[in-house]
Formats: C-alpha cells, sequence, structure tokens
C-alpha cells in the first residue's frame, strides 16, 4: 500500500500556486510548515484505509529539484466535467499541457484523463473512469 508520494521543487510558492489550484478541489487540505507542502485526504470516521498523503518538498540533499522520467502521479477527479475544469484550473495556475483531457485509445473504454508538468517538470495525470458517463465507445 502507498503511504505517501513526494515530489521535490525548488520554488514553493510557484508550486503551492499549481498544486492548490486543483487538489482541494479533490478534498486535499493543505498544510504548509517550514519542511514544504502536505496535501492530505482527511480520514473519514470509521475508515480502516487512510489514503496516501501528497508532498512537495524541497531536496533533502540540497541539490536542484528534478523530474522522474517515467514517473507520474494521477489523481481521480469525480467526472469528466472535473477533469476539463481543474486541468484548466492547473495549466492557469503555472503548469503546462503534457495531453489535453479526452479518451485514450489505448486505455479502457471509460478512462478520462488529462496531462500536466507541474511548474518543476513533474508530470501530473488527473482522470476519472466515471460509470455513470459516456465511455469512449458511446
Amino acid at each position: 500500500m502507498i503511504a505517501y508520494v513526494t515530489v521535490g521543487a525548488d520554488d514553493l510558492a510557484l508550486a503551492k500556486r499549481f498544486y492548490s489550484a486543483f487538489l482541494p478541489a479533490l478534498g486535499y487540505q493543505l498544510e504548509e510548515g517550514p519542511e514544504g507542502l502536505s496535501y492530505a485526504l482527511p480520514a473519514q470516521p470509521g475508515q480502516s484505509f487512510v489514503p496516501p498523503d501528497f508532498y512537495v518538498k524541497p531536496t533533502f540533499d540540497g541539490r536542484p529539484a528534478s523530474a522522474g522520467n517515467g514517473s507520474m502521479v494521477a489523481f481521480e477527479a469525480i467526472d469528466q466535467r472535473q477533469v476539463r475544469a481543474l486541468h484548466a484550473a492547473a495549466l492557469s495556475a503555472g503548469g503546462s499541457d503534457e495531453g489535453q483531457p479526452g479518451f485514450r485509445a489505448s486505455y479502457g473504454p471509460r478512462f478520462y484523463v488529462g496531462y500536466l508538468r507541474d511548474p518543476q517538470g513533474n508530470k501530473v495525470a488527473l482522470f476519472s473512469s466515471n460509470p455513470s458517463e459516456p465511455g469512449r465507445d458511446g
């Protein structure tokens, strides 16, 4: 089970602007500290599974942060409309487009996804697989 995900950032203010453009809409709460940004989903009463936290921090070794080639963090949205809205919000907050929201032929018929890069170059996916929405073939 994944406990948390961390990405590095050299400019925490820019990273905060980017991630705060969409993570709160997905239920994440931000806590800022001297070590960086912590985004967490609140635990629900009686919930046995604790969703993983997402951290944005300066590098531990003090060297410049870099994006991992082939690394990506994916966040699940409620529906296709939210994927489009959050993708646009993240672009407006300093992100760059890596793939406009839509269906991809190589994925399942309900997997609707948009791709971004954060200001540091980390790849992010926003997706929905809502079964109540039309799929790629319908």
